[in-house]
């Protein structure tokens, strides 16, 4: 019976779900406001709400019960607590292999296509497996952590000591299961650096560039990363480059002193970091240049929503021609900080390719930066974030 009124819980929930803030926030604000439930309540009510958004716009016709149950059986390897839900064709249909449950799930449900799920087809980047890529909403994502340099050993020795379960994708990149208890494990931003596998691949066009400027009598490269976040670009930019001088802004106040914290953790102390609305038609160019100018856009995020799956029920495809304006606005007004034979990294979390090969063109006809290289980060098969990178030089 208890996980029957888990079932009414979550329906309820989601019945009053509107979107208007993420999901962890909302259900957050409902168990504080409703002491009743345990730690192990919260736990499984989340779970359902989750699997519920995971299924996306899959299946219309079904009550919200039935969508539930639908997607815990998909978004699971094994019926786990809630057997006392399904009757037992399902049951006995419960395989391990993703493949295997949706075949099942076709047969109970004539029209049901994993492609519905992600109801954006026609937007997104011609080189995604969009079938693959639909399909990985059903799975949450690793927690991916990058190791810097030096702590390679001493990480990998605590992780076993722990017996935590973890994978080795690359030297410097570790997955775990995305509730992974790690922070008191290990030294945050200074031995490893939470990002996701996409994120960390990055890296590979810093070398890029190191490898473009072997010949260059500078030894030091100027970085300006102009929508810095949280830093973790920049952080990787450190790692990667060595001697850097840098700079980082952002719109947000609040966060460049979240920045602050996690720089001082990570021992990058020597950085200038300013405040600014690059995307304002206000907007003055400063008198500094810079070799490379990191340009991590704000974006729909869509790469990301196997983390945050609401985001599919109730984002409309007019937002992506906002974002497409906004980061060609942004685009505009920071290519003249970049100094002759310097480069320009623009990065998305987006599949959408007006956000991504869309704004490659128009950077191409309105600013005449030579395009070195542009590809999309494809998450979807390694259980991590989607995103897209392109490198250009001045």
């Amino acid at each position: 019976m208890r996980f029957h009124a888990y079932l009414n819980t979550a329906k309820t929930l989601l019945q009053n779900y509107n979107g208007s803030e993420p999901l962890n926030y909302y259900l957050k604000n409902y168990f504080s406001s409703h002491k009743k439930h345990g730690s192990k309540d919260r736990k499984f009510i989340s779970e359902l709400c989750y699997c519920y958004c995971r299924i996306g716009k899959a299946l219309p016709q079904l009550t919200i019960e039935e969508k539930i149950k639908t997607a815990l059986f998909l978004c699971n390897t094994q019926v786990n607590n809630w057997q006392d839900l399904f009757e037992n064709n399902w049951l006995d249909n419960w395989h391990k292999e993703l493949s295997k449950r949706i075949e099942f799930i076709k047969s109970e449900f004539e029209n049901f296509n994993v492609e519905d799920i992600f109801p954006f087809k026609n937007e997104v980047s011609e080189s995604i497996d969009f079938t693959a890529f639909a399909k990985a909403h059903l799975i949450q994502p690793n927690l991916f952590l990058r190791v810097r340099p030096h702590y390679t050993n001493s990480v990998i020795e605590k992780l076993k000591k722990a017996e935590l379960n973890f994978k080795i994708l690359h030297d410097t990149c570790i997955a775990l299961p995305n509730a992974s208890k790690i922070n008191e494990l290990l030294n945050i931003n200074k031995e490893v650096v939470i990002q996701d596998y996409s994120s960390q691949q990055i890296s590979k066009y810093f070398t890029l560039i190191q490898s473009l400027e072997k010949n260059s009598n500078s030894s030091v490269f100027t970085i300006w990363d102009c929508c810095a976040a949280s830093g973790g670009k920049s952080i990787l930019a450190k790692d990667i480059l060595g001697n850097i001088q840098l700079t980082v802004s952002d719109i947000r106040k609040n966060i460049l002193h979240n920045l602050q914290k996690r720089f001082n953790e990570a021992d990058i102390k020597n950085y200038h970091s300013f405040v600014a609305d690059i995307a304002s038609k206000n907007w003055k160019p400063f008198q500094a240049k810079f070799k490379i100018v990191i340009c991590d856009v704000p974006c729909s995020g869509s790469g990301t929503w196997s983390r945050t799956p609401e985001q599919i029920l109730f984002f409309s495809t007019e937002k992506i021609k906002e974002y497409a304006t906004l980061q060609k606005n942004i685009v505009s007004n920071v290519v003249s900080q970049i100094e002759n034979g310097g480069y320009f990294l623009y990065i998305t979390c987006s599949v959408f390719k007006a956000e991504n090969e869309g704004v490659v063109s128009f950077i191409q006809e309105k600013h005449s930066l030579q395009l070195i290289q542009f590809e999309v980060l494809k998450g979807y098969d390694k259980e991590a974030d989607s995103m897209f990178v392109a490198l250009f030089k001045k």
